[in-house]
């Protein structure tokens, strides 16, 4: 894959992102003046665009059956896009679909939609970490829930998303990929109070462009630029 900057890097992992439609997302996410579903597609896109600019990414795969966010991806290069139709909804059902599709000849990753602060530096270190691992996982800064899910190639890739997330991938079999609580990748967003967290890293360009001044009344720091 060829960088804008002119540098050439093997890419090699295939990241799938689950993302449920916006109407029905982020529920808990609520910001003054904000359309709620704006914003969680603003989110999605942005860790996408992260995750398609990651070094290490040679494909990502985004199953989802929301429309307006297929249609923003439809000629995005390097990107899947997968419905789920009348399939078994929910996050795992959907890495399962997108698993699926990449086959087990890669390493595959499965990543959280809504981590809008990623940077795709971030992504890069987790994947070098996974690398050497059969699979593994990255806590969300609380500890208890799980960001990133990996399978080496070979190997099948087990999600248990939800409550409780991490300790069940460890159950599972995955070694924790041990990142910085700083790591953007580990700044997944429910609630305002995590957006304003991650805000402070630096957000995407459509998530900044959403929340930009809504965000910054609410919070006595406004959000910082994106640094990539």
């Amino acid at each position: 894959m060829t960088h804008a900057d002119g540098r050439m890097t093997r890419a090699w992992w295939g990241v799938i992102v689950p993302v449920k439609p916006a109407r029905s997302g982020k529920s808990r996410l609520r910001v003054a003046d904000v359309d709620r579903e704006r914003l969680a597609r603003a989110i999605a896109l942005d860790t996408i665009a992260a995750a398609r600019s990651c070094r290490a990414v040679g494909e990502v795969v985004v199953v989802t059956d929301d429309e307006e966010i297929s249609r923003a991806l439809a000629a995005a290069r390097g990107i899947r896009l997968i419905a789920e139709g009348d399939r078994p909804r929910g996050i795992d059902a959907a890495v399962a679909l997108g698993a699926g599709a990449l086959g087990r000849d890669m390493p595959r990753a499965a990543l959280l939609g809504d981590l809008p602060a990623l940077a795709p530096a971030d992504l890069e270190v987790a994947l070098a970490l996974a690398a050497t691992r059969e699979r593994g996982v990255v806590a969300d800064a609380e500890g208890f829930g799980s960001t990133l899910v990996t399978a080496a190639a070979g190997h099948a890739l087990r999600t248990a998303f939800g409550e409780d997330s991490l300790r069940r991938h460890i159950a599972l079999g995955c070694a924790r990929l041990e990142l910085p609580t700083a790591s953007t990748l580990r700044r997944d967003v429910d609630t305002a109070d995590q957006l304003t967290t991650a805000a402070a890293l630096g957000l995407g360009p459509r998530t900044s462009a959403v929340v930009g001044s809504a965000l910054a009344a609410a919070s006595a720091t406004p959000p910082a630029p994106r640094r990539d």
